[in-house]
């Protein structure tokens, strides 16, 4: 797809993610690569006595499952790409937490896609992290992300 047939999606949903879990393994890892040790995240049994009711994945876990859910998702991806790199966010919230075992996706609305330089394109998103079976989002956060073709 043309970078000019994505920016014609604006204000559409432009993908879905499939679903993955979020293991008491994968907050460990996390916890261990970001030195974030809390309780909330890594003490199963003090957890318990929680108004969660046991671990939590940290929020910035979530956040960092951006790029994993967007290579297992059905985005468009612009023709004759050469690389892809992340600008920064906007409006970053952290609304549910996400209860460790519990599976996730992520919900893509295009929001702005424009081109900077010739060849150069920026891409705006909102994205929607759900919690399987859950009413409320885990996180919902814009995203920019500057395309080269």
């Amino acid at each position: 797809m043309t970078p000019q047939e994505i920016a014609e999606k604006t204000g559409e949903q432009i993908g879905t993610s499939e679903w993955v879990e979020i293991s008491q393994e994968r907050i460990n890892q996390f916890a261990e690569a970001t030195g974030d040790h809390q309780f909330i995240h890594v003490n199963e049994e003090a957890a318990k006595m929680t108004p969660f009711g046991g671990t939590i994945a940290h929020g910035f876990l979530t956040l960092s499952m951006i790029p994993y859910l967007s290579q297992n998702s059905d985005l468009p991806r612009p023709d004759g790409i050469k690389m892809g790199i992340n600008y920064g966010g906007n409006k970053t919230r952290f609304i549910n937490p996400v209860k460790s075992g519990k599976r996730i996706r992520g919900i893509w609305k295009l929001v702005e896609m424009v081109e900077k330089k010739p060849g150069q394109w920026q891409q705006t998103v909102e994205i929607t992290i759900e919690i399987e079976g859950e009413e409320k989002p885990a996180l919902i956060c814009e995203w920019i992300t500057q395309f080269f073709v």
